[in-house]
């Protein structure tokens, strides 16, 4: 009955598309190509980063280029907006910078309390000139958009120099390394005031963080 009050009222009747954060953009590409209301090619996969979460209305039959232009506009329209209240001084150079930085911490942690810690420990090793030593990077620069998040990551690959090894390479790795959702970028924007430097996974879905190696090793071996 609701369908048939929707078409005779000429309503269209909506579709939703859901981009999850922390995919890469080859990713959300393939869920695009396996979603039957939507039509046409799509001219090329877009830059890692380059397109906003976000659970996306249209009507049946829109092209799969179309939403994806859409998406790549909301990105855009919210980064510039959040670049612009970002929290002063931080060692970004610009909203493609905090992007970037922004990835790493969506593939770090899950957790809405934990966001902004995380992306104080990466800012602070990078106002310490550190290294950012971020497993994820590891992933995507061996597999780049087709990585299997979530993998083991083995002693020789973390050994392996790519572009976005970060084990490997000082500063952030030239590229986004998946796709950063609104909350995760306002995070990376405005990080907690801590000291911390270091973090390691708790066992129960979150971190333990320290200011120094020596608590940090500590907190490995518990």
């Amino acid at each position: 009955s609701d369908i048939a009050e929707t078409l005779s009222e000429g309503k269209s009747v909506l579709y939703r598309f859901t981009v999850p954060e922390g995919l890469t953009s080859f990713q959300i590409v393939e869920r695009m190509k396996a979603d039957k209301n939507l039509t046409g090619d799509i001219a090329a996969v877009p830059p890692e980063g380059a397109l906003l979460p976000d659970t996306y209305k249209f009507a049946k039959g829109m092209s799969r280029q179309a939403l994806l232009d859409l998406m790549m506009a909301e990105r855009t329209k919210f980064l510039e907006a959040a670049w612009a209240n970002r929290q002063p001084d931080l060692p970004l150079k610009s909203p493609e910078e905090a992007l970037v930085l922004a990835s790493i911490v969506e593939k770090e942690t899950g957790r809405n309390d934990e966001r902004t810690r995380v992306a104080a420990v990466f800012v602070n090793r990078l106002r310490q000139g550190m290294r950012l030593q971020s497993d994820p990077t590891i992933l995507y620069g061996l597999f780049q958009g087709q990585v299997a998040w979530g993998r083991p990551i083995y002693r020789s690959e973390i050994q392996q120099k790519t572009a976005h090894n970060t084990y490997q390479i000082d500063g952030l790795p030239p590229t986004p390394i998946c796709t950063p959702g609104r909350a995760t970028i306002l995070a990376t924007l405005a990080p907690a005031k801590t000291n911390e430097l270091f973090f390691v996974a708790d066992g129960q879905g979150g971190h333990v963080f320290s200011t120094n190696l020596k608590d940090h090793n500590t907190a490995v071996q518990t």
